[in-house]
């Protein structure tokens, strides 16, 4: 009997900037057997993009990831963004190989400038 090829299950179901708090804010969805599964991110270095651009990507780690999957769960997770230097800058977050979010973050409030 074939074994099933291993199925990705985290995928972004929202992913936004709260100026406010200076956070990445996303929400995942995924398959697990408890929702007790939590989010990181592994940064990459900032580059410069051929336009000119800052960008950076980021790898969305799960604390379960070898987890079976069992049941949908949803978790929504914030990022402090402070310590983020290349900014403003386009970040790309990829969680498993085929689920790719992009979206700019802005140079940090000027409240939180020092």
């Amino acid at each position: 009997m074939m074994r099933p090829e291993i199925t990705w299950a985290t995928q972004f179901a929202n992913v936004y900037y709260d100026p406010g708090a200076d956070q990445l804010v996303v929400t995942m969805m995924y398959s697990g057997t408890n929702p007790n599964h939590t989010f990181s991110l592994k940064w990459g270095r900032c580059k410069t993009a051929a336009d000119g651009s800052p960008q950076i990507s980021a790898n969305v780690i799960d604390s379960q990831w070898q987890d079976a999957e069992q049941n949908d769960y949803q978790t929504t997770t914030r990022f402090n963004l402070g310590k983020l230097k290349c900014r403003p800058v386009n970040v790309t977050l990829r969680s498993a190989p085929r689920y790719i979010y992009q979206l700019q973050i802005p140079a940090p409030p000027a409240s939180m400038q020092q």
